[in-house]
């Protein structure tokens, strides 16, 4: 099956909608097994591995996000946060080796109870073909103002 750039574009929106919509199982299932989630804490960070990031975290600790979020017991969610993307289009960075890396300038919107952030950045996508389907190998999150005093994150900008 090839992947055209149309595919790809609508992957970038799907993966924001279900995070907004909170359907986080679903999210989740979008990501490789080896994926990370990473949000670097200095612009023109080289990696995640080797120095501090707001957010370098595997599968297995997306998980554990996940299921935090949904405990009707979390402390951080008696008055639950929401979401919401507000994206740029999409566009093809590259394609190699049967990845595709997506950019996409973004807004996101997170509150709760009285209480709203709003973070600009932008979200790039590794993005391969596992059977059938596009997943993300990595996701990489690079805020504006990353160096900044950040409030908590609740939710997956």
């Amino acid at each position: 099956m090839s992947t055209d750039e149309q595919e790809l574009v609508r992957f970038v929106y799907d993966e924001a909608r279900l995070v907004d919509e909170k359907r986080f199982d679903e999210w989740y299932e979008l990501f490789t097994d080896d994926a990370y989630y990473w949000m670097p804490l200095t612009r023109g960070q080289p990696d995640g591995e080797n120095h501090t990031s707001l957010f370098y975290e595997d599968k297995l600790l997306l998980q554990v996000r996940i299921e935090r979020l949904k405990n009707p017991h979390s402390f951080s969610q008696h008055q639950p946060s929401f979401c919401q993307h507000v994206l740029q289009a999409p566009r093809l960075e590259s394609a190699a080796g049967g990845c595709w890396v997506m950019r996409t300038p973004f807004t996101y919107v997170e509150s709760q109870r009285d209480s709203q952030i709003l973070l600009a950045g932008v979200s790039w996508l590794h993005l391969v073909r596992s059977g059938e389907r596009l997943r993300i190998r990595l996701k990489k999150v690079e805020l504006v103002n990353c160096d900044a005093a950040l409030p908590s994150i609740q939710l997956f900008p």
